[in-house]
Formats: structure tokens, sequence, C-alpha cells
């Protein structure tokens, strides 16, 4: 286990907009509630608290991998209509110390599915 610090600073802050998540023309997600996290130099990711996805439209999967600052991350495929999205979710269902703002959320891969920052309101 690694703690973020200044040779790679982990950032995670509420998202000031509301972010939906869709794919196949499906909403799969949406909240007020997201956090943004920023990682070293990787691009912003938006965490989604599991309660505000539809859990019908999500499938664990066998994925997982292994971040050294986060912990274990679980995997979910997308299942909407007649497209399986494969692994396009995946969780840190017990981060990391550190990281524990991030548990009992969602991430989405954005090449996968379309995530749009909308006004709050």
């Amino acid at each position: 286990m690694k703690i973020p610090g200044p040779d790679h600073p982990i950032t995670v802050l509420p998202t000031p907009k509301r972010v939906r998540v869709s794919a196949a023309g499906v909403v799969i997600a949406e909240t007020s509630r997201a956090l943004t996290l920023k990682e070293a130099s990787y691009p912003a990711v938006h965490y989604i608290p599991r309660q505000d996805a539809k859990q019908e439209f999500l499938e664990r999967s066998n994925r997982s991998t292994h971040c050294p600052y986060k912990g274990d991350a679980s995997y979910f495929s997308i299942k909407a209509g007649d497209t399986t999205l494969e692994n396009a979710v995946w969780s840190y269902e017990e981060p990391f110390p550190a990281m524990r703002e991030i548990k009992d959320y969602l991430a989405f891969y954005p090449d996968k599915v379309t995530i749009e920052q909308l006004d709050a309101g």
C-alpha cells in the first residue's frame, strides 16, 4: 500500500455539476453527489454513488485489478438492450484508508459510455 503524496498526488472532491452516465441510449446512472478523483497526471475520473446507478444494468465480471494507492478494484459489465459493454465499470469496494471516500462508488470508462456534466437542478 502506497500513500498519495507529492510524487503521486490524489485528490477527491465533490463534483459541482450533476453527472449522467448512459450507454446504448439508456441512462445507467445520474447523480448530483458525484466525486471527482484526480490522480497524478491521469485524466480526472467521476465516481458515482452506487445507489445512484441502476443496478439492473450492471453485471459483476471476474476481472479485478490492483492499485497500490487505492486497493483492489472489482469490475462490472453493462447490459443494456442487446448491448454488452464488458468491464465498463469499476469499484474499489474495500479501498485503502487514504481513499475511503470512494467506497461504495462506481467509476465508468469514458470510452465505453457517455458521461455528461449537467447544470445542477
